[in-house]
């Protein structure tokens, strides 16, 4: 496992090295990911999206919304392209023909094991050169770090 140096750093990301090692984290993660995910004919999110359902079959899209943390145009059409390949339906629900219900096909609930499997050899992968606390503290610093930059949008604006 190397460190990051600030010689490897571009010299203006030298004041913000958490942030720069956390952007490379996430692009080596999320290609990673991303590869093994097209192995399942899926694009990355769509697993989010398929673990929600696995949890709670027919939920709304604006609940998916709601637990992905996703932007509505990405989960719409995201959505769009999984009831396209089989994977879901979307049917307007009984109460109100506006909200759409999201819920699984067969073909969707049969990812459930793939998709499992997948994320557990990723983790295994990611933590390979780590010790268990290590995993724990980094777990617990990356939360710590994600509610203060989430707290931070919705108080004030980007700029």
């Amino acid at each position: 496992m190397s460190d990051t140096t600030s010689s490897e750093l571009p010299n203006a990301a030298r004041d913000g090295r958490l942030s720069y090692a956390i952007f490379q984290l996430a692009r080596a993660h999320r290609g990673h990911a991303a590869a093994m995910l097209r192995a399942l004919d899926l694009h990355p999110g769509q697993e989010l999206l398929l673990m929600q359902l696995f949890d709670r079959d027919g939920q709304t899209q604006s609940e998916l919304l709601e637990r992905v943390g996703l932007d509505h145009s990405t989960v719409s059409k995201s959505l769009r392209r999984m009831q396209e390949a089989g994977l879901v339906t979307r049917e307007p629900a009984p109460h109100d023909r506006r909200v759409m219900v999201v819920s699984l096909t067969d073909t969707g609930r049969a990812l459930q094991e793939p998709i499992a499997d997948m994320w557990r050899t990723l983790e295994q992968i990611s933590v390979r050169d780590l010790t268990p606390d290590q995993v724990e503290t980094f777990t617990t610093c990356a939360h710590t770090i994600e509610k203060s930059v989430r707290d931070h949008s919705r108080q004030a604006p980007v700029g």
